[in-house]
């Protein structure tokens, strides 16, 4: 095996071909794009942000920081433009969604050793070296590619996957095609936060701030009295939601449930969570106000922001009259409403080992949010890896997973360990992470020194890695 098939060009897909690339090694990347799209993708772009532009948490220390900092060391292309696309977003990373899809793809389309095929793939060979990073919107016969690949290990769990795709029509009816008749099926909701005009927001009405002082003030925060929040609450209860097919259980994914799904929990559930008014002071009067919607900048021209938070389930009409009671946003123009949408993996713990090959077929690896990581920072850190053990194997060598104490190593242990009959999508967190050899209290510290182990094991790693490859370069010279 000369070179590598990559099937997707998301964030996963894209970071392992460059990955690759630059260690030589050829590939050939697919897209299906835009020859079939799929409702969630507004362009053909690579790396296109579909949920939010934010990479979360840049506070030194935090797991998030961790894991950028790991795949910054590691030389990740993505974070890399991500950060030369940034917008103001307090302490998060946030990017400019057009600005940074449109470059990766520049970047990638201009390397010579990367040969892009714009057509739908709906077969895998098992003996060709192949990752796939098809994303949480998998075709549904690329779904039934894999779920044949996935049994044929004999193991009913291993054939719990999603094999469906959504499909939306004009007025915000998401429609899902009746399931193929496999036994079991493995699957989550995600969900999209809507998108105002900035020139259509109120700014009388709102003010700017950053949660306790976290960053610069880049939020634009609409505050709400306890009779605008009581209001805005029985309108989003009683709000009109999209029609589930009987069969269809929602599954929501716990960190992106809808703000409808919230409020059902209690009156106070939204304003202890997505619209928590803890350290936002309003300037004009001091306090914190009784609840606050806050907006995220969309793109370096400011001319959109998003509601962090705010995925929903209502119908489009339904969502514009229950958000244009925020205040602020009376005659918000809506650039996009919140959706849901069905995300499709695979139960990597029966199927993958800890470079993310198959048990079954060694020569299939798996990346991104198809593999059971939740988030953009996860995904394109699993495509970084799969690019990684990839080239490994095209250069005859062992690949070397990282090491359990980095953030790397304890996101991918958790998707190849976890119990397959609760495995779930993870975010980075510390509590994937091993504890210290010995107890520490103080949780800053706790985490400091969390973080500088997995630093230090990660350098151990990369330098393990460099001396096998120029170990093979040597032998392969002489």
């Amino acid at each position: 095996m000369d070179s590598v098939k990559i099937i997707g060009a998301g964030l996963a897909g894209s970071e392992a071909a460059w990955q690759c690339a630059r260690r030589g090694v050829r590939v050939e990347l697919y897209e299906m794009r835009p020859v079939r799209s799929t409702p969630a993708h507004q362009t053909a772009d690579f790396a296109e942000l579909v949920c939010s532009n934010s990479l979360k948490s840049e506070s030194e220390n935090t797991a998030p920081w961790l894991l950028k900092e790991e795949m910054r060391r590691t030389v990740s292309l993505l974070i890399e433009i991500a950060r030369e696309c940034a917008v103001p977003a307090g302490h998060a990373l946030a990017v400019d969604r057009a600005v940074f899809s449109a470059k990766v793809t520049e970047v990638i389309s201009r390397e010579p050793l990367i040969h892009i095929l714009r057509e739908e793939v709906t077969e895998i060979t098992e003996d060709q070296l192949t990752i796939v990073a098809t994303g949480p919107l998998t075709s549904d016969a690329l779904s039934l590619e894999i779920a044949r690949l996935s049994q044929s290990g004999g193991s009913p769990e291993s054939e719990e996957l999603s094999c469906r795709t959504r499909v939306s029509d004009p007025h915000g009816q998401i429609r899902l095609p009746e399931p193929p008749g496999s036994a079991h099926h493995l699957y989550f909701y995600d969900s999209i936060s809507p998108i105002v005009e900035a020139d259509s927001i109120d700014m009388a009405k709102v003010y700017l701030a950053a949660r306790y002082d976290k960053g610069t003030a880049d939020y634009i925060n609409c505050p709400m009295s306890k009779e605008e929040y009581d209001r805005f609450l029985d309108a989003l209860l009683s709000g009109e939601a999209v029609e589930t097919k009987e069969w269809e259980k929602l599954n929501y994914f716990e960190s992106c449930l809808p703000i409808e799904e919230i409020a059902r929990r209690g009156r106070d559930t939204l304003r202890f969570g997505p619209m928590k008014p803890v350290g936002l002071k309003d300037p004009r009067t001091g306090r914190p106000p009784y609840a606050v919607v806050q907006l995220r900048q969309e793109n370096l021209r400011a001319d959109s922001y998003n509601l962090v938070g705010f995925q929903n389930h209502l119908r489009f009409g339904e969502q514009a009259r229950v958000l244009r009671l925020i205040p602020g946003l009376e005659n918000a123009k809506f650039l996009r409403f919140g959706q849901i949408h069905r995300n499709t993996y695979i139960n990597s713990p029966m199927l993958l080992n800890a470079t993310q090959q198959m048990k079954e077929h060694p020569a299939i690896l798996f990346a991104g949010q198809i593999c059971g990581v939740e988030g953009y920072v996860e995904s394109i850190a699993t495509g970084m890896l799969a690019g990684i053990h990839a080239s490994a194997l095209v250069s005859g060598e062992t690949p070397v997973a990282p090491p359990r104490a980095t953030a790397l190593g304890s996101l991918v242990n958790y998707i190849t360990n976890a119990d397959p009959k609760k495995f779930q999508p993870a975010n980075i967190t510390f509590d994937l992470l091993p504890p210290l050899e010995k107890k520490v209290r103080d949780r800053q510290l706790r985490h400091r020194m969390q973080c500088e182990l997995g630093l230090s094991e990660l350098e151990r790693w990369l330098a393990e890695i460099a001396e096998v490859r120029s170990q093979n370069a040597e032998v392969g010279s002489a």
